[in-house]
């Protein structure tokens, strides 16, 4: 039987870049990985990339 709190725990890669429109935020403007709402951001290639300070997720949006 597949247990609800291992679907809601899934494993977070960090050095995987998640495509927000794939993976939209759990909570708005929080890391899906640890909560933190304070991210560094840059853009590239005309891409912007929104990485969090504390645990180093990272979202293109």
């Amino acid at each position: 039987m597949i247990n609800l709190e291992e679907i809601k725990e899934q494993a977070i890669d960090l050095d995987k870049v998640y495509d927000y429109a794939a993976f939209p935020d759990k909570i708005s403007g929080r890391c899906d990985n640890c909560n933190s709402a304070y991210f560094k951001s840059s853009v590239k290639g005309g891409v912007f990339l929104r990485e969090c300070r504390q645990c180093g997720m990272k979202k293109s949006i």
